[in-house]
């Protein structure tokens, strides 16, 4: 009887913890792999770098000669987006304010993508244009896009507004006026 006491007490909560975690996981696919596809393991984007391995792009991963003589070239699914100008993210950025400082906000943005980038290739800028007194950013994640409007609310203050579309993209809408 001692001994099943003192096991139970010495195994404490962490350890119960880490075994409960073994069955998180689900077989939902990601949003890139939903809409592409599942892909061979590995590859290697032909235009980023990026690099295809455990059903995700990777960047700054280091592959073995051998998984790197069996890789195909491909783009991915960032660059894709990219290269066509489509994307799952919207963002507007309008006011007099935005008119005065465009190339601070434009430097802003271009940072927070690089930053995303590094980490998630697949989340990009896909384009960045002006269109009238505003101006009109898409991206190929709703991610990207929420992330840039937060870094511009955070720096220059201003007004925000998201909308969520059902097949998952976001419209969002930077303001500020003097």
């Amino acid at each position: 009887m001692r001994k099943a006491s003192t096991v139970r007490a010495a195994k404490g909560k962490g350890l119960i913890r880490s075994l409960a975690r073994g069955f998180a996981r689900t077989g939902q696919k990601r949003a890139v792999e939903a809409a592409t596809g599942h892909g061979r393991e590995p590859a290697v984007c032909t235009r980023c770098g990026a690099i295809f391995i455990r059903r995700a792009w990777r960047r700054e991963r280091r592959l073995s000669l051998a998984l790197f003589e069996r890789a195909r070239w491909i783009t991915c699914p960032g660059c894709a987006q990219a290269r066509t100008r489509t994307g799952f993210g919207r963002v507007l950025v309008r006011g007099a304010f935005a008119r005065a400082h465009e190339d601070d906000i434009r430097c802003r943005i271009a940072n927070v993508a690089a930053r995303a980038r590094r980490t998630q290739p697949q989340r990009q800028l896909a384009s960045i244009d002006r269109s009238g007194d505003a101006l009109e950013i898409i991206t190929t994640s709703q991610k990207l896009a929420h992330r840039i409007v937060r870094e511009l609310k955070k720096l220059f203050r201003g007004r925000v507004t998201y909308a969520w579309s059902d097949d998952g993209t976001l419209f969002a809408t930077w303001t500020r006026d003097r």
